[in-house]
């Protein structure tokens, strides 16, 4: 048969691909086959251009129990027989054409990511990116999104924890919508995705099979959006109530001991399930696709197989237990169907009844093309590294009218209003909720807790690939540590354009390598994640924007800190701050930078043995006792870290530090390496002491009480209208 360009590019596939398709094969494909290799050969499924450089990734360390790619999620050793299973994934595509359902169909998939680790899931995080709010369609996306999070978290009993939301205009036709899921498990009790002995069963449990999602992992994450390009039939649906009753049913059917393995059914459905699963074990499947229940009628093989339906998973059971585990989905009342078996050929057989469907070598299948392609920078790149203090103005407004406009900016301004929708003490784990650095959870039955953060700075990555990369890393384990908390492990989510073109590919390929250095400089591996490209539209593509999820664990949960001044008459200090003498390094990036003088510019700029240093000696401090509260500087600089742990705190400062000339490059600038910290004055000692032995620099910086928002000499602000200006930003906009 002739295969049209149109056929290939529905699946993503090249010309070059099909042809080499044909040459493994020795023959043409069926439709259903060609559809399958379409989707396990999709840059979602197959990371074509991205494989061979998350290799650079360090992934191991004495805590890591499963490594980036060798199950659905990885986990880390809490001690005490715990593991800690976390992962965060993309759902930007689907977001950008239905917000709702893409939104909420993310939290679903990497739940059961979670789920597939035999974990019980206890967070969810998200890290969110929207075109300005002045815009109505992205003010539709960005409730659309809020909504479908808030949706299926609540109904499924999850607590939302910790996230971030950024607005730019590179994100108006693209959408980030990053969902991360923490669960915990017993470490005896972590489960496999690998299919184990032939003859084993595969049963199918959960929702009835339907078409929203063909094409999801091929047509929808893999391509680049074009206008006239009607994408709604590819985006899932989701049914949170269904979800919850899975997560039940499919934990209880492991503490059986009879399920050998277990699978989700996420990007392309039953062809990814049961072909990596199999794949993992060495094995083959036959799968008999008239046994799987659907929800509509006339539903083709071709559509069964590609079908991205949400709220199923895959278990793969012994033949002399499958009863056991049938009992347990008949009392949750969740469908549960056998739909065919391990084998021992290394071939992926389909059968309907007794009618051949596809017969596929699992190899041919599971290894795409990899490219290693070569970037470069795009033309502008240096020019966008171009700046000196002499080409920023001073601002035309006093630094306290700087200060509200920074506050009142929907990127530095509080997101209460979004992050209320969500629920963050269900399943009453939540030490500390969102709002502050990091979310802390407690470990039930241990004096433990972990501490949980997300985040991410497109434009950092925009301007240095390289350090950009390395700073994301670093605020994440920044975070961590002002809390108290040792950094564990990382997932990473990386949102980037389209990677055949050579200025998108180096911001990847730079970003990553950024990413790597640093996580390595810090002794922090990266055990999952996820790569989400073609970020693009018009020929524009977003930020190159790298979001990483991190994991931290405090042995003694009672030892930590907030982000928020708790009380007055303490002693305010800075660490890792050198002296206020101002850099062009400091700005580049800045929202400062970007909202006051309307550029993006600059070279950003880290030294990572000082970040490490810095993050040593807070941890430190705060197993100690000495600091009372830890807030890193990062959006809006030290005046805003400052004002934020007040109006957090409820409590105000009185400033007593000498401003240079450029007071807007002191208080706005984003150096990094840099935390705010409160302690009683009789610590000052102790903290100073500690401070010279870790070899960081550490600065007085005033003291919290009153009402008022000081800075000597610079500001006078009641702390009502700072923390009106902070409080209520994100609301006026919308």
């Amino acid at each position: 048969m002739t295969i049209t360009q149109e056929q290939l590019d529905e699946i993503a596939l090249t010309r070059a691909e099909y042809d080499l398709i044909v040459d493994r094969l020795d023959r043409e494909p069926n439709p259903v086959e060609l559809g399958m290799f379409g989707a396990l050969w999709s840059e979602h499924c197959g990371y074509k251009h991205s494989r061979p450089l998350l290799r650079l990734f360090p992934s191991r360390s004495p805590r890591v129990v499963s490594q980036a790619g060798a199950e659905n999620a990885g986990a880390v050793d809490l001690g005490d027989g715990i593991v800690a299973v976390f992962k965060v994934e993309s759902h930007n595509h689907p977001s950008a054409v239905e917000p709702l359902q893409g939104a909420a169909t993310g939290v679903g998939g990497i739940v059961r990511d979670i789920l597939a680790m035999g974990a019980r899931p206890i967070a969810l995080l998200n890290s969110l990116r929207f075109g300005p709010t002045e815009e109505p369609r992205n003010r539709h996306l960005f409730q659309g999104v809020v909504g479908g999070i808030s949706w299926y978290g609540n109904c499924i009993g999850v607590p939302d924890v910790a996230g971030e939301i950024y607005f730019d205009s590179c994100y108006s036709e693209n959408p980030l919508v990053n969902a991360m899921c923490v669960g915990l498990v017993q470490k005896r009790d972590l489960a496999t995705s690998s299919a184990g002995a032939v003859g084993n069963t595969l049963l199918l449990v959960g929702a009835e099979t339907g078409r929203d999602g063909i094409h999801g992992a091929s047509g929808l994450a893999s391509r680049t959006f074009e206008d006239e390009q009607e994408r709604r039939p590819t985006v899932q649906v989701g049914n949170p109530f269904l979800g919850k009753v899975l997560i039940e049913a499919c934990l209880e059917a492991l503490a059986t001991g009879a399920v050998a393995a277990i699978q989700d059914l996420g990007a392309a459905g039953l062809t990814s399930a049961t072909v990596e699963s199999a794949a993992q074990a060495g094995r083959g499947v036959l799968l008999d696709l008239e046994q799987v229940h659907r929800r509509e009628d006339g539903m083709t093989e071709y559509e069964v197989m590609l079908s991205e339906s949400q709220e199923r998973m895959l278990l793969i059971v012994p033949p002399e237990k499958t009863e056991v585990v049938r009992e347990v989905f008949r009392k949750w009342e969740v469908p549960c169907r056998d739909i065919g078996t391990v084998t021992g050929e290394k071939d992926a057989r389909l059968v309907s009844g007794v009618r051949p469907v596809a017969s596929l070598p699992i190899k041919h299948l599971v290894q795409p093309p990899q490219y290693r392609l070569h970037g470069r920078p795009d033309p502008g790149f240096k020019e966008r590294q171009r700046l000196s203090l002499a080409d920023v103005p001073k601002p035309s407004l006093g630094p306290g009218d700087v200060l509200l406009k920074l506050l009142s900016s929907p990127n530095i301004t509080s997101k209460e209003s979004v992050y209320r929708q969500y629920d963050h003490q269900v399943q009453t784990n939540t030490m500390v909720g969102p709002g502050s650095d990091a979310a802390l959870l407690r470990v039930k039955g241990t004096s433990k807790a972990i501490a949980l953060t997300i985040d991410g700075n497109g434009r950092y990555c925009y301007l240095d690939p390289y350090r950009g990369g390395q700073i994301v890393v670093a605020e994440v384990c920044r975070n961590l540590s002002c809390s108290g908390a040792q950094p564990l492990a990382l997932t990473d989510c990386l949102n980037f354009g389209n990677p055949e073109k050579p200025g998108v590919y180096y911001q990847l390929e730079w970003c990553i390598r950024g990413m790597a250095r640093a996580c390595r400089a810090l002794d922090v591996p990266v055990v999952s994640g996820n790569v989400s490209l073609y970020n693009e539209s018009r020929g524009q593509a977003i930020y190159p924007t790298p979001v990483v999820g991190g994991l931290g664990l405090l042995e003694d949960a009672a030892r930590h800190a907030r982000s928020s001044f708790p009380q007055e008459g303490l002693l305010v200090a800075l660490l890792g701050g050198e002296g206020m003498r101002p850099r062009a390094s400091d700005l580049a990036g800045s929202e400062y930078l970007r909202l006051l003088h309307g550029r993006v510019a600059g070279r950003p700029a880290i030294d990572l043995e000082r970040e490490k240093q810095v993050q040593a000696l807070c941890r430190r401090a705060i197993g100690d006792g000495i600091i009372r509260s830890a807030h890193d500087c990062s959006e809006g600089g030290l005046a805003v870290a400052l004002a934020e742990a007040c109006v957090q705190g409820g409590v105000g400062f009185q400033g007593r530090f000498r401003l240079p000339g450029r007071w807007d490059v002191a208080l706005f600038g984003e150096r990094q390496s840099r935390i705010v910290v409160s302690l009683d004055p009789a610590s000052w000692d102790d903290m100073k002491g500690l401070a010279e032995e870790f070899g960081v620099p550490i600065q007085q910086l005033g003291t919290t009480g009153d009402d008022r928002f000081r800075i000597e000499r610079s500001l006078d602000l009641p702390l009502q209208e700072i923390s009106d200006a902070w409080n209520c930003g994100l609301e006026r906009v919308l």
